[in-house]
């Protein structure tokens, strides 16, 4: 004899809300960039820089890569959305972008 119930979930979801297909795109695209260990270095002093934003040419010594590899992995970090540049003068200067930094935060840490 089958008995026709309704499935019951064993645990409470995740998260209040599931990701929608664009969100869930959007984060793999800035996990994928962040997957190299010189780009989430990067990321790191971006995101805890005292002025906000930090000047290309300060970030080659931390991360002890040449200047046009630091050039590339930020370039690689802006087109995913977690960092911004500004052109000042001759220099670029980048800044992390809170709202992505809180988007892969939300998608990690558990439903408040």
């Amino acid at each position: 004899m089958v008995v026709n119930a309704s499935p019951l979930a064993c645990c409470a979801p995740l998260r209040a809300v599931e990701l929608s297909p664009g969100d869930a795109e959007a984060l793999a695209d800035q996990f994928a960039a962040l997957a190299d260990p010189v780009r989430l270095r990067l990321l790191s002093l971006l995101a805890t820089a005292d002025a906000g934003s930090v000047c290309a040419c300060d970030l080659v010594e931390p991360v002890s890569k040449s200047q046009p590899t630091v050039s590339h992995h930020l370039k690689v970090l802006t087109e995913a959305g977690l960092v911004t540049g500004e052109r000042r003068g001759r220099n670029v200067w980048y800044a992390a972008v809170p709202a992505a930094l809180e988007a892969l935060r939300e998608a990690l840490g558990p439903s408040r």
